[in-house]
């Protein structure tokens, strides 16, 4: 030993040294609400651009913070059920920012029913979005990411994947493949200085959980060992540390954030 800490090191062999603050740009799916909208709006008080994409129009809270960031937000439309469209958001936003360093696959769709009663359109649009769309978004922006030898994935999946629920077999699917896509993705581009990891988020402060009834939340609560459910900022400050260099050497790993809820 030399006497000079790991950190002190110059980075990996060929790899391009960190972008500066003002020049780091991230993809954020799903930016217009929830937990898309609050890492939108973190990323962008820490300085990063930030491209984000809808089906529909922006919506009220993306035009907002557009009025208040200016070029520093990039809005486009785009179908995560797509894939032809999220290239082309892709090419648009490298077309705008020049690079992407970070991208949070975080939009997904949910439906619940018993699968022997699930319209086979329905199965297809949920493996669509929550499985296909990541995969197709990832290639196109993984692209810029290996000329850089350097970036960051963040998949969003959800204890479904761990733990069986009924009613929600297709979407545990296609969360559970997700999580597999981020083991190999971490293998596969782990030599170019990318990482790639997945959240999976427990029970927290959405739409969805504020439609459940009282005594469902109850039970919810009981069952976790930490008697509550989370604050939606809990699991974006696990995002925000998988996106941030003090999680330099974490990758290929699938971060419960659940409270205890499956422990």
């Amino acid at each position: 030993m030399n006497g000079r800490s790991l950190s002190q090191d110059a980075p990996p062999t060929g790899s391009a040294p960190p972008p500066s603050p003002a020049e780091r740009v991230a993809v954020v799916s799903g930016g217009s609400r929830g937990l898309g909208f609050v890492l939108v709006q973190r990323l962008l008080d820490e300085g990063w651009g930030v491209a984000t994409f809808s089906r529909g129009t922006p919506g009220a809270d993306i035009e907002a913070l557009q009025a208040r960031s200016g070029s520093r937000l990039f809005w486009q439309q785009a179908d995560l059920r797509l894939p032809e469209s999220l290239h082309s958001f892709a090419k648009a936003v490298v077309r705008r920012f020049g690079r992407i360093d970070l991208l949070i696959n975080n939009a997904a769709l949910l439906t619940e029913g018993l699968l022997a009663t699930t319209r086979g359109t329905t199965v297809a649009d949920v493996i669509a979005a929550n499985l296909v769309g990541p995969i197709a978004l990832s290639q196109a922006c993984v692209k810029p990411m290996m000329q850089q030898r350097r970036g960051t994935i963040v998949n969003v999946s959800s204890i479904n994947s761990v733990r069986g629920h009924p009613g929600v077999s297709i979407y545990t699917a296609s969360k559970a493949g997700l999580d597999g896509f981020t083991r190999s993705m971490a293998r596969e581009l782990g030599p170019l200085n990318i990482r790639v990891n997945s959240i999976v988020p427990g029970f927290f402060e959405t739409d969805l959980v504020a439609a459940l009834t009282a005594e469902r939340r109850d039970r919810i609560a009981r069952r976790t060992p930490l008697k509550r459910v989370a604050e939606i900022g809990e699991i974006a400050d696990v995002a925000m540390f998988l996106a941030s260099d003090r999680s330099s050497f974490v990758t290929g790993q699938t971060i419960i954030v659940d409270g205890g809820y499956t422990c």
